[in-house]
């Protein structure tokens, strides 16, 4: 998974400008990468995370979309 896949399922997920989303993961390595993500978008100024969920086959993702490009 990639910035943009991430963004695009969070774009997908949303109402209004909240969302919520849950990603499933394989590996301690898949959950690190999307961490690493979300930080990043975060930076960028296009997300304000309220809730980030570790959860054993998942992750859980609840926030705000700050900007929204096409």
């Amino acid at each position: 998974m990639n910035k943009e896949k991430l963004l695009k399922k969070i774009q997908s997920a949303h109402q209004g400008n909240l969302f919520s989303l849950e990603i499933p993961k394989n590996t301690k390595e898949d959950e690190n990468k999307i961490e690493e993500l979300v930080k990043e978008l975060e930076r960028e100024g296009k997300i304000k995370l309220r809730e980030y969920v570790q959860r054993e086959y998942s992750v859980y993702l609840h926030g705000i979309i700050k900007y929204v490009s096409d």
